[in-house]
């Protein structure tokens, strides 16, 4: 017991799932006692997420939401591969920083110019997903290229290899675990940035216009019903890209083991 207050203590797997649980069920104790006429008690949020994840609308705006949420994160990664590998040449090297520091600039002063750049509500909220999410992969990615070990760089001069075949050996193929798990990192920015571009045009529906039309009449029983059933999506999103990345390459669980 004394391991679980002591800092860098080692407990079991057994206590800690004991210790999450208790604290889990502290927190929905707080929740019930504390709660008001106006915050739903978790015995209302629990009945309205089971009525809701029965119903045939949530299925149809979630699958709209999925469908978008994964064609901006495909395009998103593409960008990112292109402009990180090619940050090792000069000439690309001051894109991929001012792409890197475009994480700063805030979306909502460049909806218009979306808007005019583009031809439908599908269009726009696809880019800016999009313009929204790259900044922060490729400074993961970069961050990833920066600290490879000048070793790996010295050993494919010794073997001979030019500057492309070390920048596929090195970076394409070395280091293509990372993608998973930048992409594993990344994903709730998109996740968490799909509930407000939806909000930009509600024609085709989506848990994000599903929850502004749940908050603009207060109801919010279902809206912290359909945001309980986002952070659940996410989670499995989490373990999937996760399992995905230990699955197509099992070295990265045997670094996440020694380290």
């Amino acid at each position: 017991m004394k391991n679980i207050f002591k800092p860098f203590g080692i407990i079991s797997r057994q206590t800690f799932l004991i210790m999450t649980v208790l604290q889990l069920a502290v927190t929905l104790l707080v929740w019930h006692t504390t709660s008001s006429g106006l915050i739903p008690k978790p015995a209302a949020v629990a009945a309205a997420f089971g009525k809701l994840v029965t119903t045939k609308l949530l299925l149809n705006n979630l699958v709209v939401s999925l469908v978008l949420t994964l064609k901006a994160m495909f395009y998103s990664i593409l960008i990112t591969l292109f402009f990180a590998y090619a940050s090792v040449i000069p000439f690309f090297k001051s894109i991929a920083q001012f792409i890197v520091k475009c994480r700063y600039l805030t979306l909502t002063g460049l909806i218009f110019i979306f808007t005019l750049l583009t031809t439908d509500g599908s269009q726009l909220k696809l880019s800016l997903l999009v313009f929204g999410i790259v900044p922060f992969f490729t400074t993961s990615f970069l961050s990833v290229i920066i600290n490879i070990d000048k070793q790996e760089y010295e050993l494919c001069k010794t073997l001979g290899y030019n500057n492309w075949q070390t920048l596929y050996e090195v970076i394409i193929v070395g280091k293509a675990d990372q993608v998973f798990e930048i992409l594993r990192q990344n994903f709730a920015i998109s996740w968490l940035m799909i509930t407000m571009v939806e909000g930009l045009s509600m024609s085709e529906g989506g848990v994000g216009s599903l929850l502004i039309k749940y908050n603009k009449y207060n109801d919010l029983t279902n809206v912290i019903a359909l945001q309980l059933l986002i952070f659940i999506i996410g989670l499995c999103f989490d373990s999937l890209l996760g399992a995905t990345r230990h699955w197509l390459f099992p070295h990265s669980k045997l670094k996440q083991a020694t380290s």
